[in-house]
């Protein structure tokens, strides 16, 4: 009789238990998504606010972009007239985020007034109160001629599952790895580079559609010339310690004539390596002499 009691009370116990374990809501699994929908704010409101003011509103006090060279976005935006410009439009087709929900991109096809002109690439923050602003925002002239319209599902970079320690042992180890390809890519650009991109990476800079596959990246960086001079400027890093961006200077020579610009470079930590997913080049009028 006892038997039957305890297994009656056991049994009763268990099926509460049980429902509840079924009633319990697994977190949704992160995805860029809040990146995203950043990015197209930010581009909704650059048809209503104007590109000033929407640029503006978006971005981080401590927001880069290049004019030609690296300066504080704000400034230069502030600086720019309020007379409305040509109509800019743009949207995301590709993005990430940080495995600490911190740190995004975006990249996409942009168009003036109506004629798509490149890709732009977009770095994102998450903000103390819970928004996104934008840290970088630039791009290439590639071609966007055959990319999805504004309509269609962006793809997403996999998110990492490994960590290289807190935010700044993160970003300084991301930092090394910047330099190794600097000084890999000084010797020979094409080796240096396909030995830490991975295949779901983009990279973009010539004329051509930003390169997409581990098939059509040699094509694309055999364009820079055979050797490159980098020198690293700055970036930042997750605070999960998996994301990282660089930016710096860039000069090569192809055919004897001398070329300047400015890359930008996404590195994600995977195992126990920062790895390459996303390199821009971006062309940059010749220094002044003097």
């Amino acid at each position: 009789m006892r038997c039957l009691l305890a297994a009656s009370l056991a049994l009763g116990l268990a099926l509460p238990a049980a429902a509840a374990a079924r009633k319990a809501k697994v977190p949704a699994p992160l995805t860029p998504a809040p990146v995203v929908a950043a990015e197209r704010a930010f581009a909704a409101d650059g048809l209503a606010l104007g590109i000033k003011q929407s640029f503006l509103k978006h971005m981080a006090d401590d927001a880069v972009v290049f004019q030609p060279d690296p300066v504080n976005a704000r400034e230069a935006v502030s600086a720019q007239s309020d007379k409305p410009g040509p109509k800019l439009e743009w949207w995301p087709i590709w993005a990430g985020i940080s495995a600490s929900g911190d740190l995004g991109f975006t990249t996409g096809p942009y168009a003036l007034d109506g004629t798509r002109r490149g890709h732009y690439f977009t770095i994102w923050k998450k903000q103390a109160d819970g928004g996104w602003k934008w840290l970088y925002d630039g791009g290439p002239s590639s071609s966007a001629k055959d990319a999805p319209g504004p309509g269609g599902t962006p793809g997403y970079l996999m998110v990492a599952t490994t960590s290289a320690g807190d935010e700044a042992t993160a970003f300084a180890s991301a930092q090394a790895a910047d330099e190794a390809l600097n000084t890999a890519a000084a010797e020979d650009l094409v080796p240096a580079y396909l030995a830490v991109l991975v295949c779901e990476a983009r990279v973009q800079g010539s004329p051509a559609p930003p390169a997409q596959g581990c098939s059509s990246f040699r094509e694309e960086l055999a364009g820079r010339g055979r050797k490159v001079t980098f020198k690293p400027l700055g970036g930042s890093a997750s605070s999960g310690g998996d994301l990282a961006w660089t930016y710096g200077d860039a000069d090569w020579t192809i055919a004897g004539k001398a070329f300047r610009g400015h890359y930008v470079r996404v590195w994600q930590y995977r195992t126990d390596a920062w790895k390459l997913v996303f390199d821009q080049i971006l062309p940059a009028p010749p220094r002044k002499k003097g």
